[in-house]
């Protein structure tokens, strides 16, 4: 596999998508929402429940991680999903199957083109989240919480697992519908498995800290090597090119 080539699929990709709009919201409001919410969580709580609540801050905060995790897991839907199925719905994508790239080759590019830019908008996300979140919480703790241990491994590890998870998922959904909505509907049932931990952990099922997510992110990593292994054997090139109306 030649990793030049699937760059170049990766930038063709990427001039695609600046005339997309709407494969740009998700990455845009998404983080935004993020950055913004928990630390206006947090604050409203602290005032409703004064000094006492100051003792469930870090705790809440490793839960509320969390959702940057489930936000990786979901925002790069739209561009994986319209990498495949919307270029054969716009006659774009024959004449890049009818090249001699290979598929594996065509499906990493594919990966990176929806990777990059949902981990820039995630990391630029999680830096507000750790801003204002620390803006909020200092005066209850004294110290500033983050950064520290556990939303490193989430940023270095869970959260990027987590987006090739979604976006090998979305590529291998988006080869075999025939149009967007379809393969966008299929590729967000990616974002429950994240959200049920963060469920079972505000249910004291388990502890979202440093050696659990380092555990997901093991669990993660593993499963995006079957993934892409799987999407380079269901990908059948001559399927599209012929069959697929």
């Amino acid at each position: 596999m030649r990793l030049s080539k699937a760059w170049l699929i990766a930038v063709r990709d990427f001039k695609i998508f600046r005339h997309q709009k709407n494969v740009w919201y998700p990455l845009i409001i998404f983080p935004v929402l993020i950055s913004l919410v928990f630390p206006l969580v947090i604050q409203f709580a602290s005032s409703r429940s004064g000094e006492a609540f100051a003792a469930r801050v870090p705790l809440l905060l490793d839960s509320f991680s969390m959702f940057l995790v489930i936000g990786a897991a979901f925002v790069p839907l739209g561009i994986a999903s319209y990498s495949i199925v919307g270029e054969k719905v716009e006659k774009s994508l024959e004449p890049l199957l009818a090249t001699p790239i290979t598929d594996g080759e065509i499906l990493l590019g594919k990966t990176i083109s929806a990777f990059l830019p949902t981990l820039v908008a995630m990391y630029t996300g999680g830096t507000i989240f750790m801003i204002l979140n620390d803006v909020v919480t200092f005066p209850m703790l004294g110290y500033y919480y983050f950064p520290n241990w556990t939303i490193g491994v989430i940023l270095i590890f869970l959260m990027p697992a987590a987006i090739v998870m979604s976006v090998e998922v979305s590529v291998i959904v988006s080869s075999k519908v025939n149009d967007v909505r379809s393969a966008s509907n299929f590729g967000i049932l990616m974002f429950f498995p994240f959200l049920a931990l963060y469920i079972a952990s505000e249910l004291q099922l388990i502890t979202l800290d440093i050696n659990m997510f380092l555990i997901i992110s093991g669990i993660i990593f593993l499963v995006d090597i079957a993934l892409f292994f799987v999407s380079t054997t269901t990908f059948k090139r001559e399927e599209i090119l012929t069959k697929w109306k």
